[in-house]
């Protein structure tokens, strides 16, 4: 069994979870609250700049040259292909630059995010490797689920079309590729942390969302008493 195999076994009962979340479930429904959308894709811009940070960390690490290319290549898309959804909608649904300078990270992006650099920092390719890939794997999963379940006109169509999208799932087919191929050579610790990298990450996809639907914020030390 190769760990992508293995890894998606383990962690299918999160993922089912997943896309059971309000936030997926009312997406595809074209329901979801406009401030439960604006609240994610604010988030989620400050998340991919962190995302493409750790991609480029990725990139210094890989053992070739190809997966330098892909990891170069996936922070420039990361950011730009992004940025351009997300202006898109923050045009549509009134959102302007300011709005997004001035939010600050909710408890949810700033745990994502920093467990992203720490890790990329901090441990070896094949776990920055796995780290990285519950945003690959699980975004493009969601999106084959919630386009097939997807009401016409759906305000959230561009998002659901990214996601689900061909050009999409053949970036996260070669990653799979290459995380597999690593794997191979991998003694049994590494592997071991490969695997709770991946599940932390999936976690804290799972959170992401969760947090965006709830619109959660930071609490208050006043809150907390």
């Amino acid at each position: 069994m190769s760990f992508s195999q293995d890894v998606w076994q383990r962690n299918h009962a999160l993922y089912q979870k997943t896309l059971a979340l309000p936030f997926n479930q009312e997406l595809a429904q074209g329901s979801l609250s406009k401030e439960a959308f604006c609240h994610y894709v604010i988030q989620d811009a400050h998340y991919l700049l962190a995302y493409g940070r750790a991609l480029s960390i990725c990139a210094a690490k890989a053992f070739d040259a190809d997966a330098v290319i892909q990891f170069s290549q996936g922070a420039k898309e990361a950011i730009i292909v992004e940025r351009e959804l997300h202006n898109g909608f923050m045009h549509e649904f009134g959102m302007t630059k300011a709005d997004f300078e001035n939010t600050p990270l909710t408890a949810a992006c700033h745990h994502y995010t920093s467990f992203l650099t720490a890790t990329a920092w901090s441990e070896s390719y094949p776990v920055v490797l796995a780290s990285l890939l519950p945003c690959y794997w699980i975004y493009a999963e969601v999106g084959k689920d919630i386009v097939s379940k997807s009401v016409t006109h759906n305000p959230f169509q561009a998002w659901i079309d990214t996601y689900s999208g061909e050009h999409f799932n053949e970036e996260v087919r070669k990653v799979l590729a290459i995380i597999d191929a690593v794997a191979e050579n991998a003694d049994a610790e590494t592997i071991e942390k490969m695997h709770q990298a991946y599940t932390k990450g999936a976690e804290l996809e799972y959170l992401f969302w969760d947090s965006a639907y709830h619109q959660r914020q930071w609490l208050s030390l006043d809150e907390q008493n």
